[in-house]
C-alpha cells in the first residue's frame, strides 16, 4: 500500500506542475495589462510602469515563470494589488471556511444519500422507491443557492432558529456549527440527491449479479449480503462521485457563501475578479489546482482500499 501511495504521489507532481504552468500562461495571455487594470484607465504611464516593475511584469517571461515557481515553493503568493496585504493571509483566513463547508456537505450527502439509495434499490418499484425517486429528482432540480434562500427565509428570518449571516468563530465550535448548519444543508441535500440516485442504480445492478445470488443461496442473512457483497461492490462509483463532488464543492460553493454572507475561497475569488486583483486571482487558482490534485490523489488511494482489483505493486 505504501509503495502504491508513493507512486500515486510521484505521478501527482508532474500533473501539478503542468496545471501550474497552465495557470501561469492563462493569466498572462488574458487580454489587457494587469497594471493598467489595477490602476484604472486614467493612471499615468509612470504609475503603470512602476506597478509593472513591482509586479515583475517587465521581466522576460521565463524569468517570471521561475519567480512564480520559486515563490510557490517558499509559500509566497505575492501581495494583493488592492490591499497590499500578503495574499497567503487572505487565503489562510478564507480557506478553512470553504473546507468545513465542503466537508459538511459531503458528510450530509453520504449519511443521507447512501441509505436512501440502498433502501430504494431493495424496495424497487414500491411506494418507498417512488417516494425516494421523487425526492431525489426534486433535489437534482433545485439550484443550491435557491434552496439556500428558502432555508434562510424559513429557518432564520421567520422562525429565528439559525443565524442569518456570517460563519461564526472557530474558537467557539458550537457557534461555528450553528452558522454552518444551513449552508451545509443547502449544499448537502443537493449532493444527497446525486449520491442517492447513483447508489440506487449501482445497487440494482449489483444485487442481480450471480455472486450475490450465490451468497443468498448459501443462507447468508439479507444484511450480510447487502452490505458485505452488494454495497462493497457499489462503493467504487460512489467514491468516484464523491471525489468529483468534493472538487466541484471547493470551486462552486461561491453562491452559497454569497447567499449566507460567509467568508470563503469562492467569495474571495469573485471579489478579486471584480477588483481586477491579478495577483489574488492567480493565487486562488493555484490553491484550487492544488486541491484538485490532492482530492484526485485521495480518490485513487481510496480506490485501492475498496477495489481489490487495484494492484499495489
Amino acid at each position: 500500500m505504501a509503495v502504491y501511495a508513493l507512486k500515486r504521489i510521484l505521478l501527482a507532481v508532474p500533473t501539478l506542475l503542468a496545471v501550474l504552468t497552465l495557470i501561469f500562461i492563462i493569466v498572462r495571455v488574458v487580454p489587457g495589462d494587469p497594471a493598467t487594470a489595477a490602476l484604472g484607465d486614467y493612471a499615468s504611464k509612470e504609475a503603470v510602469e512602476a506597478l509593472r516593475q513591482r509586479m515583475g511584469l517587465d521581466k522576460p517571461l521565463y524569468i517570471q515563470y521561475v519567480d512564480f515557481l520559486s515563490g510557490l515553493l517558499r509559500g509566497d503568493l505575492g501581495r494583493s494589488l488592492i490591499s497590499s496585504q500578503p495574499v497567503i493571509d487572505q487565503i489562510r483566513f478564507a480557506l478553512p471556511h470553504t473546507i468545513e463547508l465542503a466537508l459538511a456537505a459531503i458528510l450530509i450527502g453520504l449519511v443521507l444519500g447512501i441509505p436512501v439509495g440502498i433502501i430504494t434499490a431493495v424496495r424497487r418499484n414500491t411506494m418507498i422507491d417512488y417516494f425516494g425517486r421523487v425526492l431525489s429528482l426534486a433535489g437534482l432540480s433545485f439550484p443550491a443557492f435557491y434552496l439556500g434562500i428558502l432555508l434562510l427565509y424559513f429557518f432564520s428570518v421567520r422562525w429565528r432558529l439559525f443565524p442569518t449571516l456570517g460563519a461564526g468563530d472557530f474558537s467557539d465550535p458550537l457557534a461555528n456549527l450553528h452558522h454552518l448548519a444551513l449552508p451545509a444543508i443547502s449544499l448537502g441535500l443537493i449532493e444527497t440527491a446525486y449520491i442517492g440516485r447513483m447508489t440506487r442504480s449501482v445497487m440494482i445492478n449489483v444485487l442481480g449479479d450471480d455472486y450475490v445470488r450465490t451468497a443468498r443461496a448459501k443462507g447468508l442473512s439479507n444484511w450480510v449480503v447487502l452490505l458485505r457483497h452488494g454495497f462493497r461492490a457499489a462503493l467504487i462509483p460512489i467514491v468516484s462521485l464523491v471525489g468529483i463532488f468534493a472538487i466541484s464543492l471547493i470551486g462552486s460553493s461561491v453562491l452559497t457563501e454569497i447567499v449566507f454572507s460567509r467568508p470563503g475561497l469562492g467569495r474571495l475569488m469573485v471579489g478579486a475578479i471584480r477588483q481586477r486583483d491579478y495577483t489574488t486571482v492567480q493565487s486562488i487558482m493555484v490553491v484550487y489546482a492544488l486541491f484538485i490534485v490532492i482530492i484526485n490523489l485521495i480518490t485513487d488511494l481510496v480506490y485501492g482500499l475498496v477495489d481489490p482489483r487495484v494492484r499495489y505493486d
